[in-house]
């Protein structure tokens, strides 16, 4: 679908930033894709997704040839990913389902990168078949390729460690730590040895990759990570007297400001931490590639819900929305760790103004503490009303969790243009029917379990 509206009038990017996306709420409002039938949705800002992908180019550009992949767990949405990749992305994957939706969306194989912990021998071999790069996340795993790695396989091969910088502010969210996951563990005993080693062994093995963590993740920690990678590359080339390691996967990592509209850090700033930390990094000596997700997403899009009840208990003011932990499962699980800024809106869709009250923001899901934000002071809101859950581009509607069988949601894309400033929304993804609910609950097996007499 594709439908226009006409906006107040005001320049793209230069409006009150607590007003950027109002016109498009009020719009999608009038054209009843938050209404009755469906109560929540998403949305994704096509231009602002441009534009962050051209200040991410652009704080890059004194460096030829470097591949920025994005992180497509960030928003597994096809058409987003079809976006990006015509924006000049590459792609960062990091299971079957997600290598089939990059390349569904058009990203040619070569730039693609595959990151997992956790890979199967079918993963390996497919991705080696088609030229996918692949970073091995262990030594464990290198043996693997060994068995499966056609010599005429196009793929670029690296080895992702872990620098063991520490972690920062959100423990969930740091993949750096002594005892992370990730890598194979720089500073324990042997390790660096073993991973010279490795490289000796192993003449099409060419790319080193790391990746300290994002949110909660200062860009002095990164760029420590950072630099210990480059430092390890630099050390098993002279060790082994060659140029093997010709390229380094940087990894993402960039936090975002979920505080107010401002974008900081920037992508300029993340290139200046580098270069402070690693000055060869951007010497030319190696290829790099980039692994971005939520910094070029969030604050690109939005939820918007409609109130379904309002209530008070012991003192609190209370509204019952359809976002909940379904669509905003990280802000209900970890609140202090992530909130959201919530915009209050009219039923029409024109934001709401008058004295504000104090409101607990909930969810539909059937747990006390499915809760989006305590206490916020915002104007008085009602049945029939609408809230808008901003920074929400990335991690939040593109994969809902599936508690109480609540539908996915629809996510439009929407685009603010020409003179009379229209606002022109394309169907993303349609919103999830109770039928495939059913279907994806097995109902084509409904009587397996039954047993039958005979």
């Amino acid at each position: 679908m594709t439908q226009t509206t006409s906006a107040p009038h005001h320049e793209y990017g230069t409006a009150p930033p607590a007003a950027r996306f109002d016109a498009v709420v009020e719009a999608a409002v009038q054209q009843g894709l938050l209404d009755e039938g469906d109560p929540v949705a998403g949305f994704i800002d096509t231009e602002g997704v441009r534009a962050s992908v051209g200040a991410l180019h652009d704080a890059f550009a004194a460096t030829p040839g470097v591949l920025h992949t994005f992180a497509a767990k960030a928003c597994s949405l096809i058409p987003v990913l079809r976006l990006l990749a015509g924006s000049g992305m590459g792609c960062e994957v990091a299971s079957p389902g997600e290598l089939r939706l990059a390349l569904d969306a058009g990203f040619p194989a070569s730039r693609i990168v595959l990151d997992s912990p956790a890979k199967t021998r079918e993963e390996i071999r497919l991705a080696l078949a088609l030229g996918v790069a692949v970073n091995a996340d262990s030594l464990a795993e290198l043996r693997r390729i060994d068995a499966l790695r056609n010599p005429g396989t196009t793929s670029v091969l690296g080895l992702r460690i872990n620098p063991q910088v520490g972690g920062g502010s959100i423990g969930p969210m740091s993949t750096a730590t002594d005892t992370s996951k990730f890598g194979v563990a720089l500073r324990d005993p042997g390790a660096r040895e073993a991973i010279v080693e490795a490289f000796r062994k192993r003449p099409w093995l060419t790319r080193l990759h790391a990746h300290v963590g994002s949110q909660g993740c200062p860009l002095e920690l990164i760029a420590a990570g950072v630099a210990r990678t480059y430092e390890l590359a630099e050390e098993i080339n002279g060790t082994l007297g060659v140029r093997q390691i010709t390229s380094l996967d940087i990894g993402g990592g960039l936090p975002v400001n979920f505080a107010d509209e401002t974008e900081r850090p920037t992508y300029a700033d993340y290139v200046a931490a580098l270069t402070a930390a690693a000055p060869g990094l951007f010497s030319g000596r190696y290829a790099l590639v980039t692994e971005f997700g939520r910094s070029l997403l969030a604050k690109n899009g939005f939820i918007g819900a409609r109130v379904e009840y309002t209530k008070d208990a012991g003192g609190r003011r209370i509204a019952l929305t359809h976002a909940g932990a379904q669509t905003a499962t990280r802000t209900v699980l970890m609140p202090d760790a992530w909130p959201l800024r919530i915009g209050a809106f009219g039923p029409d869709g024109v934001p709401k103004g008058g004295p504000v009250l104090a409101q607990d923001i909930a969810g539909p899901c059937c747990f006390a503490g499915d809760v989006v934000a305590y206490g916020r002071e915002l104007p008085e809101l009602a049945e029939d009303d609408v809230v808008v859950l901003y920074d929400t581009g990335a991690y939040y509607f593109s994969t809902p969790w599936a508690y109480n069988s609540l539908p996915r949601p629809a996510v439009y894309g929407f685009r603010v243009a020409g003179p009379t400033r229209a606002v022109t929304f394309a169907t993303v993804r349609e919103p999830q029917s109770l039928d495939s609910i059913a279907a994806e609950s097995g109902l084509a097996h409904v009587d397996a379990l039954i047993e039958r007499d005979g």
